[in-house]
């Protein structure tokens, strides 16, 4: 009973409710749909000619690369595609007077939004799933697939990740890549760089690869020149006692867009223990989540198209100040997030202040568009109270 009360005073009539929510879905699908086919097309007309460059490439490499290009287009435009449906969905109902008709039965303008700020916040826990489950495994295909030249026949990316430096006492060690084959993680072109008791360079070992087996390092292909002595000594293998477990390379090598949430916890959790700087890493672990729940601001930015049009201005201008307001949120968004991963900006506010700025931008147009206006009428329209003199 409880719920139902709720419910009704949320959601008055859940025949309008579905009315406008099939309205938003279908206009977000069909946005979505058509911006993903159109940017994958001038997608492939950049690339397509370095895919099929590749040994033995044929027409299912180009469906390869769609299947992992598109996930991201799709990822990266969905808030975009929740704004303009969002838009045109209330351009619609203004238009055709239903929001006038919505207003005089007694809806504010928040009761008027609900419906589709809940299909909004569908829209967004679809968005973090999408991103947790598909878009994580293709940004990291992908990327192994283009570093390789879209070569046909590839070993499977066992978490191959990038460049990564550390400092392991005096000596300073520089590994090209990190990457895993079943239990053995593997370091690609280590360089060691040793130093004495003031800093100065004594020697710098440079080794084609280095695994880990049996609790314990070993470099291969290993070649040490000596800087005091100027001797350049060949060996083809050696121990390489460091206290570094593998895992602390696996962490410091993570890529946020290219694992889930609990594997970048687990990494930033890592970094910690190790006394490392995880500000980068937390910035795009809180962002993991504001990104979707910016769906959930496109109604709110969207809603200066469906209220005051009749007396403030015409129907295009508001559309395009809505427009304005969702870019305008977009850049933000991006901007604060490189400036998190910088290290400038804390990460908590790096991923969610563009969010609760733009929430109190989107309410202050409310207000002024519509219940403030709705305010200052009422008073300009209250007669004078006349005083006794008069």
């Amino acid at each position: 009973m409880i719920f139902r009360s709720l419910r009704r005073v949320l959601i008055p009539s859940r025949t309008l409710a579905r009315y406008m929510v099939r309205m938003y879905l279908s206009r977000f699908l069909g946005i979505l749909i058509g911006l993903t086919v159109i940017l994958q097309m001038l997608d492939l007309l950049a690339t397509a000619d370095n895919v099929m460059a590749a040994d033995g490439a044929t027409w299912t490499s180009i469906v390869s690369y769609v299947g992992l290009r598109a996930p991201q287009l799709i990822t990266q435009f969905i808030p975009f595609a929740a704004l303009l449906a969002t838009l045109l969905t209330l351009a619609t109902l203004n238009q055709s007077s239903e929001v006038t008709v919505m207003k005089a039965s007694g809806l504010s303008a928040h009761r008027i939004l609900l419906p589709l700020g809940l299909a909004s916040l569908l829209i967004g826990f679809a968005h973090f799933v999408f991103n947790e489950t598909v878009v994580v495994e293709a940004n990291a295909e992908l990327e192994y697939w283009e570093e390789n030249d879209y070569a046909i026949d590839l070993p499977e990316n066992e978490s191959l990740a990038g460049r990564v430096w550390l400092r392991e006492g005096r000596s300073i060690v520089v590994v090209e890549a990190v990457s895993r084959s079943g239990k053995r993680v593997i370091l690609d072109k280590v360089s060691i760089f040793e130093r004495g008791d003031t800093g100065r360079l004594e020697a710098m070992v440079k080794a084609d690869f280095a695994w880990y087996q049996n609790d314990g390092w070993t470099l291969h292909e290993v070649r040490r020149f000596d800087a005091d002595t100027h001797v350049l000594s060949i060996t083809p293998s050696i121990n390489w006692n460091i206290p570094t477990r593998p895992e602390r390379f696996l962490a410091l090598t993570v890529k946020a867009d290219h694992v889930s949430m609990p594997q970048l916890w687990r990494s930033i959790k890592r970094l910690e223990e190790e006394g490392l700087p995880t500000d980068r890493l937390m910035a795009s672990f809180l962002h993991k989540i504001a990104a979707p729940a910016s769906t959930l601001l496109m109604p709110l930015l969207a809603a200066v198209a469906a209220f005051g049009v009749s007396r403030g201005g015409s129907l295009v201008l508001r559309l395009v100040f809505g427009m304005a307001l969702g870019f305008s949120f977009f850049v933000a968004d991006n901007f604060m997030l490189a400036m998190g991963e910088f290290g400038v900006a804390p990460p908590l506010l790096a991923a969610w202040a563009p969010f609760f700025l733009f929430l109190f931008v989107g309410y202050t147009v409310i207000f002024y568009t519509e219940e403030g206006k709705s305010h200052i009428s009422f008073w300009r329209r209250a007669p004078k109270r006349q005083t006794p003199a008069e």
